[in-house]
């Protein structure tokens, strides 16, 4: 299966949140896609609904099968509580940090940044979006790419206290990676444990 690159407001009104975010057509239209959309009551099993969070938590972070279970699999080796292992895993991916930093409106366009050899990891240019960031970590803008648009049009006004485990040096357009979130610090209203439950079927 290729990565989705069709409508993104379809997907978030099947879940009927936001999950690209902010989405006025979403706001306008919140039920489901199609042409019964409106008129849709059939229950959902306790599979679907595991089912759908998790698909729910890979198109957030933009992550495939393969990756995302690869991912569940780290997860249940570690010791602890397996679904916030697995979301700070996923918060702890090199695209993830580069949109938390406030450099790419989405996920997406932060992948596409690294990519594109904009970031530098420790000075290394690291163009592998799925790349593990470990605390100490130093995540910053390439210096010939701080002039653009995209970046210096994401970077005014964002509020950078929102995200207490990065600590943001502006002067430097750079990033600090000081500690794996805690869930409780983790924005995504995601739950963890329905996909755990579907995977240990």
């Amino acid at each position: 299966m290729a990565r989705y690159t069709g409508p993104k407001t379809r997907i978030a009104r099947k879940f009927g949140e936001p999950i690209f975010g902010p989405d006025k057509v979403l706001e306008r239209r919140n039920f489901p896609p199609g042409q019964h959309g409106q008129n849709r009551r059939r229950k959902t099993s306790e599979y679907g609904i595991q089912l759908r969070e998790k698909q729910k938590a890979k198109y957030t972070y933009g992550v495939l099968e393969r990756q995302f279970r690869n991912l569940f699999d780290k997860a249940a080796r570690a010791k602890g509580i397996t679904g916030e292992i697995l979301l700070q895993l996923l918060e702890c991916r090199l695209d993830n940090v580069v949109y938390r930093m406030g450099v790419a409106p989405t996920r997406a366009a932060a992948r596409q940044l690294v990519l594109h050899r904009h970031v530098t990891v420790n000075g290394q240019v690291v163009n592998i979006p799925s790349y593990h960031v470990t605390p100490g970590t130093v995540i910053a803008v390439r210096e010939k790419s701080k002039s653009l648009e995209v970046i210096t049009d994401c970077l005014a006004g964002f509020n950078h206290s929102k995200y207490p485990w990065i600590e943001w040096d502006e002067a430097t357009k750079s990033a600090k990676f000081l500690h794996v979130p805690a869930r409780e610090d983790i924005p995504e209203a995601i739950k963890e444990q329905l996909i755990v439950e579907l995977y240990s079927k």
